[in-house]
């Protein structure tokens, strides 16, 4: 199953997407564990934190319960300060509606490219070193050798790193939630946790926080803050590679289905109190090792730069659409914020001008079989015991031949960020701004 995770998707985990897309007919079961473990984790955070904060006593009430400080302390001790991060996180406990709240609220919709533990939480897979030897130290179920650009969103609005919704243990949902999950498809029904699932899953994180609310129970979010939060969608590139075997221009009349799916999702969070929406568009697909490593009769195929041109035209297409779609979101949901960023241009931008960023080998896999050009073997995992795998000081694009390293991500997740490829063109800290909270 590790070889899965590691196989060759799409730039957001095609590998587990295969194995996922193997269980479609057991959708309807998972659906069934899914509210099961769902309605354990919610129950768990909403319901015995106030019971343990009685329990201390009215003179030693504090406002993170014995179960909360449980949660909040592994998730802190992820956040280890490294050199070259955006900002470093502080510490952020579940609380009482009525004491200091979390002053940014994050929800993430996504695959692998955002996932933070989701599906080894809910597949119970070990994830082995050197997974996440670039940063935390130990593997976290991130697909990375470090963070994902999640995580460098995060730190830049100066919260800790988002809990994944499915991880029963060391979860803190004070300053939002991940709903991300590898192998995640935009369109219903290609894999268990595709982005309808996800929107479903947060809906029903916002209802029990109502409800917790209306009996006078604590939760980790007030909810008159969701409509001040940060929803940030990152999906749409396991669909396009499933896809990419066809001829063209049946690959293109299939783009506009995936980009509705997506803005069906933004219209559904917007009824559910959602105002403002940080859009990723998919990255560049042709330059994936685990794509450039698929056997070919020639090079014909591709470009100046040593990428897969149909695979780039597919994704630059796919952003083009979503682009529009965002357009007209924005037009539509009156009094909200749709930001649309193009990550093919950010992620591209790495390998045309590699040198300018420092990066050697920019279509090679940091761990992975076979050395050069590619150092990719679909077939063998990057946690296997004979794996070739970089110095960690070298600088590569590529930690598994489909997932970027912590070191590329940084880059990534910085010109995001700064808003020089968003449309319209703002930084991300100018579409959210802390709410200012107070104590009772």
């Amino acid at each position: 199953m590790a070889s899965a995770l590691n196989g060759g998707g799409g730039n957001g985990g095609g590998g587990v997407g295969g194995a996922m897309k193997n269980m479609s007919l057991l959708r309807f079961q998972y659906y069934c564990v899914l509210g099961a473990v769902a309605g354990a984790v919610i129950f768990a955070t909403l319901r015995y934190m106030p019971a343990a904060a009685a329990g201390a006593g009215a003179g030693a009430l504090s406002t993170t319960s014995a179960v909360g400080t449980a949660a909040a302390a592994p998730a802190v001790s992820e956040h280890r300060k490294s050199k070259g991060s955006v900002a470093q996180p502080r510490k952020v406990a579940a609380v009482k509606v009525d004491a200091k709240a979390s002053e940014v609220l994050v929800f993430n919709f996504g695959d692998s490219n955002s996932d933070t533990g989701g599906a080894v939480a809910i597949m119970g897979i070990r994830i082995a070193p050197p997974e996440g030897r670039a940063f935390f130290g130990h593997p976290t179920g991130r697909l990375s050798d470090g963070r994902v650009v999640l995580d460098f969103i995060c730190e830049t609005l100066n919260t800790h790193h988002l809990s994944p919704y499915m991880k029963p243990l060391g979860s803190d949902y004070s300053n939002g939630v991940n709903f991300a999950i590898a192998g995640a498809t935009a369109t219903p029904g290609d894999t268990p946790f595709s982005l309808d699932v996800q929107v479903d899953q947060f809906i029903f994180y916002r209802e029990r926080c109502n409800d917790s609310i209306t009996r006078g129970e604590s939760a980790p979010v007030d909810p008159k803050d969701f409509h001040k939060a940060l929803f940030t969608l990152d999906i749409g590139q396991n669909d396009i590679t499933s896809i990419m075997y066809l001829p063209y221009d049946q690959v293109l009349a299939k783009l506009p289905h995936f980009v509705a799916e997506i803005r069906r999702a933004i219209q559904t969070l917007h009824k559910n109190g959602a105002r403002k929406f940080w859009v990723h568009g998919t990255g560049a697909l042709g330059c994936l090792p685990a794509k450039l490593a698929i056997p070919r009769d020639n090079d014909g195929g591709l470009d100046e730069h040593g990428c897969l041109t149909k695979f780039n035209n597919a994704a630059k297409k796919f952003n083009e659409l979503l682009s529009e779609a965002c357009d007209d979101l924005r037009w539509q949901l009156k009094k909200s914020s749709v930001v649309f960023v193009d990550m093919f241009a950010i992620k591209y931008d790495l390998v045309a001008n590699h040198t300018k960023h420092g990066i050697e080998k920019p279509l090679m896999t940091c761990c992975g079989h076979g050395g050069p050009p590619y150092n990719y073997d679909p077939k063998r995992s990057c946690m296997g015991v004979d794996k070739d795998t970089c110095k960690p000081d070298d600088k590569l694009i590529s930690w598994d031949g489909v997932h970027f390293t912590d070191a590329a991500n940084s880059l990534v997740a910085s010109m995001a960020i700064s808003g020089e490829y968003s449309i319209p063109r703002m930084k991300l800290t100018s579409l959210i701004k802390p709410a200012k909270s107070t104590d009772s």
